[in-house]
């Protein structure tokens, strides 16, 4: 059976993983990064790829103290919601015309329902966004992608805002499924995030191939 540990040791045999692998360790000693070291590739331990039915792709791990947890806009139960998260929140209660199943901004349900919640960078340094943007994560992530593209059938990728919606043309569009919006942050959701109605839309493909909605 195929695993995400297995996939995951073949990018550490390449030679970018090895380089990517030493510049995080040190900045790791060096500097305040988030998530915990621990942490950093918590949606792949909750989200085994048999039970893989969703995508969503986010930027970087929030740079606050104690919010990143290694899952795409998910914080622990106990730090306010961020304003992407806000936005997240609503637009489930009124496109579901319920509220969420996680309202207190832990994702952790929907991971284990099958929704992989994967930042494309995986490691960010305190209170500086995109600051490890161009070390390398952007390839293994861009090859995660592509792995699930080409061994996974009928897949509901979520995209939300430019960078993630660029991930398209790593995806297979004839067996899987791509529904793109803005980005939920406070400064693009109005452009379209809010009234995109992708929690109900993607319940509707998971019913239509004989797959269980995700309790968003």
């Amino acid at each position: 059976m195929i695993t995400w540990e297995k996939v995951i040791a073949k990018q550490k045999e390449q030679e970018y993983y090895k380089n990517l692998k030493e510049e995080i360790d040190k900045r790791y000693e060096t500097t305040t990064v988030f998530p915990p070291k621990n942490l950093i590739y918590n949606a792949f331990s909750k989200t085994p790829i048999d039970n893989l039915k969703v995508v969503i792709l986010g930027q970087d791990p929030y740079h606050g103290k104690g919010q990143a947890q290694g899952l795409a806009f998910s914080t622990p139960s106990d730090i306010k919601n961020p304003p992407s998260m806000q936005n997240i929140l609503k637009e489930i209660y009124d496109d579901l015309k319920r509220p969420s199943s996680c309202l207190d901004g832990d994702l952790t349900p929907w991971a284990n329902e099958g929704v992989l919640l994967l930042n494309t960078i995986l490691t960010v340094e305190e209170s500086k966004a995109k600051s490890h943007h161009n070390l390398g994560w952007e390839i293994f992530t861009d090859n995660i992608i592509k792995f699930i593209s080409q061994n996974c059938e009928d897949v509901v990728f979520l995209l939300w805002g430019s960078p993630a919606i660029a991930k398209s043309k790593l995806i297979n569009k004839t067996k899987h499924h791509i529904l793109t919006a803005p980005h939920p942050s406070p400064l693009s959701a109005y452009r379209g995030f809010l009234g995109c109605k992708h929690f109900s839309k993607t319940n509707e493909i998971l019913d239509s191939i004989g797959k269980k909605p995700i309790n968003w």
